[in-house]
């Protein structure tokens, strides 16, 4: 990943189930957190969305999958890195990999956003100058 952000994390107690192992679902957080984050960075404001619905379209998720390759437990300190794996006509895919502190790749995920019309909810293609700017972390 040669233009990626990178995000640091602590994993919390609350994170964990009484094992100490991450649980499933906060993942799907820390990702999300992590995508908001680099787009505040590449964007250069306080929120990643917000940037993204300034170029006049609503992002939802259209998918978010995982794929876990080493158990994360509380008090890793994780460095995530945040990539645009694809840009297509309509929808942008961000790819999200977790490493742990000795470079263990801990999972890999990949969210995929649609952009939408705020006036009408029809999806509408990527604005040029937002697929410019994302083009920056491919």
């Amino acid at each position: 990943m040669p233009n990626a952000i990178t995000i640091k994390r602590k994993v919390l107690f609350g994170d964990c189930d009484p094992g100490g192992i991450v649980y499933t679902p906060r993942f799907a957080d820390f990702a999300i957190e992590a995508v908001d984050s680099a787009l505040a960075v590449l964007f250069e404001s306080k929120g990643g969305i917000s940037a993204l619905i300034s170029y006049g379209i609503l992002p939802p998720a259209r998918s978010l999958s995982f794929e876990f390759l080493h158990p994360v437990t509380w008090d890793d300190e994780l460095d995530i890195r945040i990539s645009v794996e694809e840009i297509r006509v309509h929808a942008f895919c961000f790819l999200i990999e977790g490493y742990l502190a000795d470079d263990t790749l801990a999972f890999s995920a990949r969210l995929t956003q649609v952009c939408v019309s705020p006036e009408t909810k029809e999806t509408i293609k990527v604005p040029k100058a937002l697929k410019a700017r994302l083009a920056q972390l491919t």
